[in-house]
């Protein structure tokens, strides 16, 4: 599950982070087996009920600096292994401090702790680089390499009946005009905040994808079509009123075109899409800055 709505810069942040966390972590198991091994006077720190909240990594855990984890599905259980496998370390240290020898089974047990925790990481750290892989460089919304299959997760949901599920085909009208009367620089910036603009108002679970140039796919997920179009139209209207400099000269608009339909879970993913684009195609013919909801009389 990658991490919702973030541009690759804050993704990138977020993995830097990670690793940070990752080798405080690995550091503080180093002091752990010294202290065992060679029977060191411990931190006391690690004696105490919230120890979990002490060491390096729980500063991190439990501070602002992985708030936009929050939400990914085994970021719960890495807090839960850390504060396990603490709580197992205490009893080794307090038995290494009374000379009582360490059992098999207690030592089992803060390694099993340790693993699952070091297993959760690695999961959340490879899903960090995937989704990493999978930006578009520009604008940081998600490419093309994983559109189709989270299109086709979706599909399955809806034909389960688990919810419905929308498509919209949105892209900036006249852009050509936008690169040559005012400069590809500014044609990116343009990009970019459009993309920052739309991800900044999406759901956690929704996903905008560049599709290609100037045109971007957005999943509305758990939306019928009444609710997409609100939420597409509102966008279009938003952004439309958004001014754009260009080499301070006069502040220039841009507007855009979106196509729309349900994610149908009677046809391929590759036709939903076809019907967005088709919906698009009758917007952009029909005066632009327009949202257009595909029916069978657009062909």
């Amino acid at each position: 599950m990658a991490l919702p709505n973030q541009s690759s810069y804050q993704m990138r942040a977020v993995l830097g982070e990670l690793e940070q966390a990752l080798f405080n972590h690995e550091q503080w198991c180093e002091s752990l087996y010294s202290t065992l091994i060679c029977r060191l006077q411990p931190d006391q720190r690690e004696m105490e009920p919230d120890s979990h909240h002490k060491c390096r990594f729980g500063q991190w855990y439990y501070g602002q600096g992985s708030k936009i984890m929050y939400q990914h599905r085994g970021f719960e259980e890495i807090g839960i292994e850390h504060q396990r496998m603490h709580q197992y370390a205490m009893g080794l240290i307090r038995a290494s401090m009374t000379q009582t020898p360490i059992t098999l089974q207690d030592y089992e047990r803060f390694l099993n702790a340790l693993k699952r925790m070091r297993l959760e990481i690695t999961t959340l750290k490879r899903d960090i680089e995937d989704s990493l892989y999978n930006l578009d460089p520009l604008t940081g919304t998600a490419n093309r390499i994983g559109m189709l299959t989270k299109l086709r997760e979706e599909r399955e949901l809806v034909k389960r009946d688990v919810h419905s599920c929308c498509v919209a085909m949105l892209d900036l009208d006249n852009f050509k005009m936008v690169n040559d009367t005012q400069g590809h620089a500014a044609a990116d910036r343009v990009l970019t905040a459009f993309a920052a603009y739309v991800m900044t108002g999406l759901r956690p679970y929704d996903k905008l994808f560049r599709y290609g140039g100037d045109e971007f796919l957005l999943c509305a997920v758990d939306a019928d079509l009444l609710l997409a179009r609100k939420m597409v139209e509102r966008i279009r209207a938003e952004f439309a009123s958004i001014p754009h400099e260009s080499n301070g000269n006069t502040p220039f608009y841009v507007t855009i075109s979106a196509g729309l339909t349900v994610l149908d879970s009677e046809i391929s993913v590759e036709q939903s899409i076809d019907r967005a684009d088709k919906a698009l195609y009758f917007a952009k013919s029909n005066g632009r800055n327009r949202v257009v909801a595909w029916d069978p009389s657009i062909t």
